[in-house]
C-alpha cells in the first residue's frame, strides 16, 4: 500500500505543475498556437532599387541602372497597394513626374469650332466682264481710247469707222424719208436698220437733219468699267460682231480664296469671311462666301472660295493679295469631345494618348488608343476612346511612352506590349559599354550655376560670359570627349547656317547635331556630379535643336540657339572638345538682352544678326583645348 501511495503523490505532483504553468506562463496552449500561425502566413516586404535620375526604373535587387550606369538607391515605401494599382498602368514617383515636366488637361465637350486661315487675290466679277464689240463692219479710223486700264463710260466715243455697208444704210434711209407719208413702214425699217447696228437715236435724227451721207460714224461703249484688253489698232478692219475691247465693272469685284482639302468640310455658304489686303493696311474687309468650288484641284490639291464684295472707290484691285479668316463651325457636332493636340502620339496608323489614373496617392498613367475625327487647328475631335472627365497628358506624353517601353508595357511603337532591350538606349541615345573609371582623376566642379537638384540656373548661365573656373576641368575618357567634339562639330555648322540667314540650313544642321548629341555615351561619366552636369545638358540641348529642326521661322531659331548654346558653352567648359574655342558675345542680340555663342575663329561673325550686322560683338572668353 506504501508503494502506490507513493504513485499518488508524484501523479498529484505532476499536475499541480501543468496547472502553475499554465497560470504564470500568461496564456493557453490555444493562443499561443494561433499567434504561431499568424506569424507564420505575414508575408516580408520586398526592398526595391531605383535610379536618382531614372524614377521609372525598380529592380528587385541593388546593382547600376540599365540606362545610364549609376549606382541604385533603395525605393522608399509607399501605400501604392492599397490603391490597387493595375499591371498596365505606368507609375511614377511625385520627382519623376515633375522632372518630366508632365501637364494634363480634362477631356470636355465643346461645340466643333476652328478658325481656318485663308490666301486668296482679289478678281473680276465675272458677270461683270464685258466685250465691247463693233456691231458695223468697216475700218477703224480713230481709236478715243488707247491704252489698257482707261475707264470708260456708256455711251462714250471709242472708235470712229468708215463702212461701205453704213453708207448704203443712209442712203436707203433718206429714199425712205421721201415716200414715208406714202410707205411709212419703210422709213420705220431704214431707221430699225441702223438702230440694230447700235447707232443711237440722235446719231439717226442727225443723219436725217444733215441730209448727207457720212462716210464715218463713231462707235459708243455699251457699257462703264476699266479696259482691261485693247484688240484693235488704228486702220485694222473688223467684221461685225469682232471685238474692239475687254471691259470689267470694278464696282463689286471677287476675291477668290483657296482652301485646302481638309478644310473644305468646315466651310459653307454664307459663312463670314474676315480678310485683309495687303496693300491696303489698317482696314480689315467682311464679306459672305457665295460659293464653294465642287472641284479640288488635282496639283495643288486647294479648292475655290468665292467672296463676293462690293468695291466704292475701286480700292480693291485684281490681282491684290488678300488674307482671310473664317470662325467655322461643323454643323451637327455642337456637342463633342475635344483634346488638345498636344496629347495625341501618332504612329501613322494609330492614335495613342495617356490617361492619367485618378488614384489618391498613387500618380500613374494607362496607355489608349483612340479615334480621332477632323482637326480642329490646336485640337481633335474625339470620335472613340475617350469620355468626358477623363484626363490626359498633353506634355511629357513622349516621356511617359519612353517610360513604358523601358517597363515592357504597352507603348506607342510597341502596342502587344514586352521587355525590350534597356541595356544601350536612353530615348533612342545609344549609351556604349561602362567606362573603367579606375585611375580616372575627378576634379572638382564649379557648381555656382547649378542647383542640388541638377536643374540648371538659365538665366545666370546664359548672362554670366565667366560663368565656369575652366581651372576646374572635369576629367573624363577620350571617347566621351571624341563623342561631344562631334556635337560641338555640328553646332558650328548650325552657327554658320544662322551667320548665312539660312533658316533651311539650320533646320537641317540641327537635325544633325541631334543625331550627334544620340551618341554620346553618357556611361563614360562614372562621376556622379559629372553624370549630373551632363544629363541637364544633354536634356537642354537636344530640346533646342529638335525646336529649331522643327520651325522654319529663323528668328525663332535664333532664340532657342541663344539657349543651345548657353548649354553647350558650359559642356565645353567643363569637359573640352579636343580644340581652341572662343566665347564671343553681342550686346545688340536678342532685342539688346545680349546673347552667347561660341565659334571656332577669333574673327567675329554674328549668328544672330547676320547680314544686317555681321561683325557686331567680340571675344568674352577662349576655352583651351
Amino acid at each position: 500500500m506504501e508503494k502506490y501511495k507513493n504513485y499518488i503523490i508524484a501523479a498529484g505532483i505532476l499536475i499541480l505543475g501543468i496547472i502553475l504553468g499554465n497560470v504564470f506562463s500568461g496564456g493557453d496552449s490555444e493562443t499561443t498556437h494561433a499567434e504561431g500561425e499568424h506569424n507564420y502566413v505575414q508575408d516580408p516586404v520586398t526592398q526595391l532599387w531605383t535610379c536618382s535620375m531614372h524614377p521609372q526604373i525598380k529592380m528587385e535587387e541593388p546593382g547600376n541602372c540599365p540606362i545610364c550606369g549609376m549606382e541604385l538607391i533603395p525605393m522608399e515605401s509607399s501605400d501604392d497597394s492599397s490603391e490597387n494599382i493595375a499591371a498596365n498602368e505606368i507609375v511614377m514617383n511625385e520627382e519623376a513626374y515633375q522632372l518630366a515636366n508632365i501637364q494634363t488637361t480634362i477631356v470636355e465637350k465643346a461645340s466643333a469650332d476652328k478658325e481656318i486661315r485663308l490666301l486668296g487675290r482679289v478678281k473680276p466679277d465675272e458677270r461683270r466682264l464685258y466685250s465691247q464689240v463693233s456691231h458695223i463692219p468697216g475700218r477703224i479710223e480713230r481709236l478715243y481710247v488707247n491704252f489698257t486700264g482707261e475707264k470708260v463710260y456708256t455711251g462714250q466715243k471709242i472708235v470712229r469707222i468708215y463702212s461701205p455697208e453704213l453708207i448704203s444704210a443712209q442712203k436707203e434711209l433718206f429714199e425712205a424719208i421721201k415716200s414715208k407719208d406714202i410707205y411709212p413702214q419703210l422709213y420705220t425699217a431704214s431707221r430699225n436698220k441702223l438702230k440694230l447696228w447700235k447707232l443711237s437715236d440722235k446719231q439717226i435724227d442727225a443723219i436725217e437733219a444733215t441730209g448727207k451721207v457720212q462716210e464715218q460714224i463713231d462707235i459708243l461703249s455699251d457699257h462703264t468699267g476699266y479696259v482691261m484688253n485693247r484688240n484693235v489698232e488704228l486702220g485694222d478692219y473688223i467684221k461685225a460682231g469682232g471685238n474692239l475691247f475687254d471691259i470689267a465693272n470694278l464696282s463689286s469685284v471677287w476675291v477668290m480664296f483657296e482652301a485646302y482639302e481638309a478644310d473644305i468640310p468646315w466651310i459653307h455658304i454664307n459663312d463670314k469671311v474676315s480678310f485683309n489686303i495687303q496693300a491696303i493696311s489698317g482696314k480689315t474687309f467682311e464679306g459672305k462666301i457665295t460659293y464653294v468650288d465642287p472641284f479640288v484641284s488635282s496639283n495643288t490639291r486647294v479648292a475655290k472660295v468665292r467672296v463676293e464684295v462690293n468695291n466704292p472707290g475701286n480700292k480693291l484691285l485684281p490681282e491684290m493679295y488678300a488674307s482671310g479668316i473664317i470662325q467655322a463651325k461643323m454643323k451637327g457636332m455642337e456637342n463633342t469631345i475635344v483634346i488638345p493636340k498636344s496629347a495625341v502620339l501618332w504612329t501613322g496608323k494609330r492614335a495613342v494618348v495617356y490617361v492619367k489614373v485618378p488614384h489618391e496617392k498613387t500618380i500613374s498613367f494607362v496607355y489608349r488608343e483612340i479615334e480621332l475625327g477632323q482637326d480642329m487647328g490646336q485640337f481633335y475631335i474625339v470620335q472613340d476612346g475617350l469620355e468626358e472627365g477623363e484626363v490626359v497628358a498633353t506634355n511629357g506624353v513622349f516621356r511617359i511612352d519612353a517610360s513604358a517601353q523601358l517597363l515592357g508595357q504597352k507603348s506607342m511603337m510597341n502596342p502587344e506590349g514586352g521587355k525590350v532591350s534597356t541595356g544601350h538606349n536612353h530615348g533612342g541615345m545609344p549609351m556604349g559599354d561602362d567606362a573603367n573609371a579606375d585611375g580616372v582623376d575627378h576634379s572638382k566642379m564649379d557648381m555656382s550655376n547649378t542647383t542640388m537638384e541638377g536643374e540648371t540656373d538659365h538665366t545666370k548661365m546664359e548672362n554670366d560670359s565667366d560663368h565656369t573656373d575652366m581651372n576646374q576641368r572635369i576629367t573624363t575618357t577620350d571617347a566621351f570627349k571624341g563623342q561631344l567634339e562631334q556635337v560641338f562639330n555640328a553646332y558650328i555648322k548650325l552657327k554658320d547656317a544662322f551667320v548665312g540667314d539660312n533658316s533651311s540650313t539650320a533646320s537641317t544642321s540641327a537635325k544633325t547635331l541631334l543625331n550627334a548629341m544620340k551618341k554620346v555615351d553618357m556611361k563614360q561619366l562614372t562621376d556622379h556630379e559629372a553624370h549630373n552636369h551632363w544629363m541637364t545638358i544633354s536634356k537642354e540641348v537636344s530640346g533646342s535643336a529638335s525646336s529649331i529642326s522643327e520651325i522654319s521661322d529663323i528668328e525663332e531659331q535664333r532664340s532657342h540657339f541663344k539657349h543651345l548654346s548657353a548649354h553647350l558653352s558650359k559642356g565645353v567648359k567643363l569637359f573640352g572638345v579636343n580644340q581652341k574655342v572662343y566665347e564671343q558675345f553681342c550686346p545688340m542680340a536678342d532685342n539688346n538682352n545680349g546673347a552667347y555663342w561660341l565659334s571656332l575663329d577669333e574673327a567675329i561673325k554674328n549668328p544672330y544678326l547676320g547680314a544686317k550686322m555681321l561683325t557686331c560683338g567680340d571675344n568674352k572668353t577662349v576655352i583651351i583645348k
